[in-house]
């Protein structure tokens, strides 16, 4: 199976260290396990790779953007438990890849009733999400705010990996701010 990829926000290094730890406490290992928040998931982001052109721009036009991370939630359908993420400005530069990349198909979760969130375990048979959603409660006091200052491209090498950080490119700058 081919790789994955998807654009993201990341957490500054404080919070990014804070659920590593709960991650690693809980033996929470999955594709998540560099924390993000997705702002374009895979449609449209094929293995050619053309799109990649397509991204600075975007990252150029968008100032840095703020978000909160809210109390811990499971989705309803048991996928995830994860941190809302209020931003919307996070929605916003979700539409505009869309409507850079604009890919053949989309993800019924993409366009403007986007739900940005910052996943910390993925539902999976032998992952508890209900006792991980109490211990997640007690070690994320929301709100977590802070102001995303780069578009990360990440990349997952196939079923069983996890989402990498391959480049990234400042918000309302110029040019790449590196891996």
């Amino acid at each position: 199976m081919s790789p994955s990829h998807l654009l993201a926000l990341r957490p500054p290094p404080e919070i990014e260290a804070r659920i590593v730890a709960f991650r690693e406490a809980h033996g929470v290992r999955d594709a998540a396990a560099v924390p993000h928040i997705t702002v374009k998931a895979r449609s449209g982001l094929d293995d050619d790779l053309c799109w990649l052109e397509l991204v600075p721009a975007v990252a150029a036009a968008t100032p840095p953007i703020p978000a909160e991370l809210l109390a811990p939630r499971v989705f309803p359908n048991g996928s995830a438990l994860y941190l809302p993420a209020r931003s919307p400005g996070a929605v916003r530069l979700h539409l505009a890849l869309l409507d850079a990349l604009r890919p053949a198909r989309r993800f019924g979760y993409e366009g403007p009733h986007l739900t940005p969130h910052l996943t910390l375990a993925l539902g999976r048979r032998d992952v508890q999400l209900d006792a991980l959603l109490a211990a997640a409660g007690q070690t994320f006091t929301p709100p977590l705010p802070f102001t995303a200052t780069e578009l990360v491209w990440m990349r997952k090498p196939g079923p069983g990996g996890a989402y990498r950080p391959v480049q990234s490119w400042l918000l309302g700058g110029a040019g790449e701010a590196g891996p």
